[in-house]
């Protein structure tokens, strides 16, 4: 465990985190045959988090390679809608006519219209009011680092005085929620649909909400 080590993020870490999210953006594997674009799909999930709120995310390196990343905001009534914003500017750079993005982009406004709405990017409820997303590619699980990357997010939202943090998951993503429930949070609400996610089978996804207070 000496040879990896947690640290705060620094600026030339912003290419390995984008990186890793689209590596491990389907349920910890590699989302590109879901979303088929690694600038966008790094842009709509850590964008925020490198360039608005660095001093809220944390890397696991080894020898001097980061393997894994936890990325959060201490109050997530500044962050909400950022990732509505980075959709909203992909629409009008021609997502919907891009091969690797129109299929997800049509499917989701379908889905939208079906359900009558789509989730909130964060819950908005005072008690919670942080959130977090963490990622970890292979070769760092196993390993007790995202137990680490939580500790030192913990620490920082506990020294903010914030009385509480949640976080998205994928309903389907067992080994997730087994991981944060041990982490001491728990689901909050029934799950979400998630427009425009599939499973490999074609099944709809869902958003399951989790919640710790602190």
């Amino acid at each position: 465990m000496d040879e990896f080590r947690i640290r705060a993020y620094q600026a030339s870490d912003r290419a390995a985190v984008r990186s890793i999210v689209f590596a491990t953006g389907f349920m910890g594997d590699p989302v590109d045959w879901l979303w088929g674009d690694a600038k966008s799909f790094a842009d709509l999930f850590t964008r925020y988090y490198t360039d608005r709120e660095p001093e809220s995310l944390f890397v696991a390196e080894r020898a001097g390679t980061v393997v894994g990343y936890l990325s959060g905001s201490v109050d997530s009534g500044v962050s909400a809608g950022a990732a509505k914003r980075e959709i909203g500017r992909l629409v009008l750079q021609g997502a919907l006519l891009r091969p690797r993005l129109a299929p997800f982009f049509w499917r989701s406004m379908l889905d939208i219209a079906r359900d009558r709405g789509a989730p909130d990017d964060v819950l908005g409820d005072a008690r919670w009011p942080a959130h977090l997303h963490i990622n970890l590619l292979p070769e760092g699980r196993g390993k007790g680092l995202g137990r680490r990357l939580m500790d030192c997010w913990i620490e920082r939202l506990c020294q903010r005085q914030s009385p509480g943090v949640h976080l998205g998951t994928f309903a389907e993503n067992s080994r997730a929620l087994r991981f944060f429930e041990g982490c001491g949070f728990a689901r909050y609400g029934d799950p979400i649909r998630a427009p425009g996610f599939r499973t490999r089978e074609g099944n709809r996804m869902h958003l399951q909400w989790m919640v710790r207070s602190l």
